[in-house]
């Protein structure tokens, strides 16, 4: 009769192999022969989260913890929960891990990651550095370690870990970029021989290819060779024009059905007329002011008025969360794999306003700390705007708008998430300007028709006049003045955007007309938004 432990090593050998089949086998065997065993239900959880079963995941990791509870189940359980969102729950599972708890590398990694992911740099930096004083060899977790010190503003320990991993993997992409992309390139100090050769290696690799070609656009547009810049930026593109014309077609179906929700708010039309009282009840919200929205296209200002706004001694900040999204999609519990899609946004037409606003607020309730008023800024909860004003009536929605040339070529130049749904627009400079068309035309609808819940904050007029400027957008909040509002670049919270250089700064006009750099290359944008 084969014993315990050589059932687990056919498991563990088996998930090493992929085989998760047969690792299955081994662990349901045990807990069949010998009874619910914790390391079963744990080795059990963590098959469950290599196919891509998180929920499932979850339940498997608590039952191991129910039977014994162990620093490394909570480990696995953080990542869980950072997999789905729920920064409170990962979090609370990191403590119960911590890193003294951890004897092996990649389980500090493993928490490291996920306390990175749910924006918690400072808190992943002490797994990091303790993974790496057991293995110092492993470029995945240099790089891991590197990511975080730039999120937290520790740009020179940054810089040491991404040059590390390098040393270590030449290939590794990914520390490419992130090198580059912390700046500080000179004619004498620069990478750029060093990425031709990897642009070289990597031309066959989508992502490879895509982190390389941004890393050189970078490097060059530094230097000056705006035209060798955006020559990168199309290599590097290329293989991804046609999931932009793909994703805007999905987009398109959206903006078709938020610009009829606007049209009708704006005629007047009721389209809660022939709803019962009790269902015009539960389309009142949730009465709570602490929400302050601040949305708008990616790359338009979103994160300098977050840190405005955060600076405030009452407000506190939540980063880029998808917590209303979330909200929506569980109550509409609509079948597709995506959060935001059309049939959700027509079924949470049906639901219950008042829950939605008290499931975003449970949800986000710890992040305000000891602030009476939290800010939200994920771009794209402009696609809710309706919903939010009327799950939480008393919210605060703040739009950026910038210059559309400037947003656009913005878009373009970003190297934005290359598995998230949402950016897949960006790949293509005229696809990114008939995106910008839709959104604009939306939110300037929803601003006209709701003042009081929605205000579009010009970019351009808060860089160049921020004293002017910044006392508005307190005021629209309902918050005091407070003149520390209008020095960002001392607010010492970690940021977790494309802007977490910048925003280190003064608030400045330093990025006002950039897109001029490319004026030959982008004439085709120029005629389609010349009417902006």
């Amino acid at each position: 009769m084969i014993d315990k432990q050589q059932h687990f090593n056919v498991a563990t050998t088996a998930i090493s192999k992929r085989d998760y089949t047969s690792a299955h086998k081994a662990c349901v065997e045990v807990i069949q022969t010998f009874g619910d065993d914790p390391h079963a239900y744990f080795l059990l959880g963590i098959i469950h989260i290599e196919i891509g079963q998180i929920n499932k995941a979850v339940k498997l990791l608590e039952k191991s913890n129910s039977l014994e509870a162990r620093a490394l189940t909570y480990a696995y359980l953080a990542k869980c929960f950072a997999l789905t969102g729920d920064l409170n729950l990962a979090q609370a599972a990191a403590k119960k891990a911590p890193p003294t708890s951890l004897t092996r590398a990649l389980d500090l990694d493993t928490v490291g990651v996920a306390l990175s992911r749910v924006g918690d740099h400072e808190g992943a930096l002490s797994y990091f550095k303790r993974a790496l004083s057991i293995d110092n060899d492993n470029p995945q977790f240099h790089y891991n370690y590197g990511v975080s010190s730039k999120f937290a503003g520790h740009f020179a320990h940054a810089r040491e870990h991404f040059e590390r991993a390098i040393s270590l993997n030449p290939n590794f992409y990914q520390a490419h970029f992130a090198l580059s992309d912390l700046g500080g390139v000179t004619t004498e100090k620069n990478h750029i021989d060093r990425l031709l050769v990897a642009s070289r290696t990597c031309e066959k690799h989508v992502e490879g290819r895509l982190h390389i070609g941004h890393a050189l656009a970078k490097e060059y547009e530094a230097l000056g060779q705006y035209d060798k810049a955006f020559e990168a930026l199309q290599h590097a593109k290329a293989p991804k024009q046609q999931a932009s014309q793909d994703a805007f077609a999905d987009y398109q179906a959206l903006f078709d059905y938020l610009q009829q929700q606007a049209q009708s708010a704006i005629e007047g039309i009721d389209v809660d007329a022939d709803k019962s009282a009790i269902e015009r009840i539960k389309a009142i919200g949730a009465q709570d002011d602490s929400p302050i929205f601040v949305i708008g296209m990616p790359r338009s200002g979103t994160t300098l008025v977050e840190r405005i706004l955060s600076h405030h001694s009452q407000v506190a900040s939540g980063g880029e969360l998808q917590d209303f999204g979330v909200a929506v999609k569980s109550l509409a519990n609509t079948p597709s794999q995506h959060v935001l899609d059309l049939d959700t946004l027509k079924a949470a037409e049906n639901l219950n306003m008042q829950e939605i606003g008290e499931r975003y607020l449970a949800r986000t309730a710890y992040l305000k700390q000891d602030g009476q008023r939290l800010v939200d800024k994920l771009p794209f909860n402009f696609f809710y705007v309706d919903l939010i004003r009327r799950a939480l009536p008393n919210a605060k929605i703040i739009c950026l708008m910038r210059d559309p040339m400037d947003t656009c070529v913005g878009n373009y130049r970003q190297l934005f998430s290359i598995h998230s749904p949402y950016y897949a627009y960006a790949y293509d400079l005229n696809v990114v300007g008939r995106f910008y068309l839709r959104f604009k035309k939306v939110m300037e609808a929803w601003a006209q028709k709701f003042p009081d819940n929605v205000h579009i904050q010009s970019y351009e007029a808060l860089a160049t006049n921020p004293t002017q400027e910044v006392p508005k957008l307190l005021s629209f909040c309902h918050l005091t003045w407070e003149e520390q509002c209008l020095h960002v670049e001392r607010n010492t919270l970690p940021v977790s955007t494309a802007s977490k250089v910048q925003v280190r700064e003064a608030i400045n006009t330093r990025s006002i007309g950039r897109w001029k750099q490319y004026g030959d290359q982008t004439a085709s944008l120029q005629k389609l938004l010349g009417h902006c």
